[in-house]
């Protein structure tokens, strides 16, 4: 795990004196960039992940391991390819949390019905129910994150979480996450 080296999650991390390499001051820098927002979205991240990563380290897995398991659940029948283009990892790091996923009967590998050199990825059972777990935990993050919000906030957030992502690869996203929300541009 990386070190985190601050002064208080809690406090403001505000400057009042200095300036950056550019000759602007930090304080100026502060007005024009969003970092509370650019804050909350590393703490956000950090405790949606937090919870999955407890169960995942009875397991010994990271992670890595829930992203692999994550998308080979919602898409069962995977090709390894397809599963590379998603996470943007390489060869060998898919290949060494796949094994180690395999090893541990949660993901089975099956070869293609017309190329017998496809992989094709499912859950096992307990690969199924392990996913199940994880994602009721991210779930009730998200329900306690939208109590009390105006209605209507669940479809503004996927708005917010769309536009984050590269315009060229929205269409592939919202197909790859079955998305039953209307957007408009």
């Amino acid at each position: 795990m990386t070190d985190v080296n601050f002064k208080s999650a809690l406090s403001p991390l505000t400057r009042d004196e200095g300036t950056t390499g550019a000759g602007r001051s930090v304080t100026d820098l502060e007005h024009l960039l969003p970092y509370d927002l650019i804050e909350l979205l590393f703490f956000a991240y950090r405790d949606f992940t937090g919870d999955p990563d407890d169960v995942l380290a009875e397991y010994e897995f990271g992670r890595a391991h829930h992203r692999v398991l994550h998308f080979v659940e919602r898409n069962p029948g995977i090709m390894v390819t397809d599963l590379l283009g998603i996470l943007r990892i390489t060869k060998q790091s898919l290949g060494r949390v796949l094994k180690q996923l395999v090893d541990a009967g949660i993901i089975e590998q099956r070869e293609g019905h017309h190329d017998r050199r496809q992989r094709l990825l499912y859950t096992t059972e307990r690969g199924h129910a392990l996913a199940e777990d994880l994602a009721k935990l991210q779930q009730k993050r998200l329900e306690r994150a939208l109590i009390g919000l105006p209605d209507g906030s669940d479809e503004i957030i996927r708005k917010f979480l769309l536009q984050m992502i590269d315009p060229e690869m929205r269409p592939e996203i919202l197909q790859l996450v079955r998305s039953s929300f209307d957007l408009k541009d």
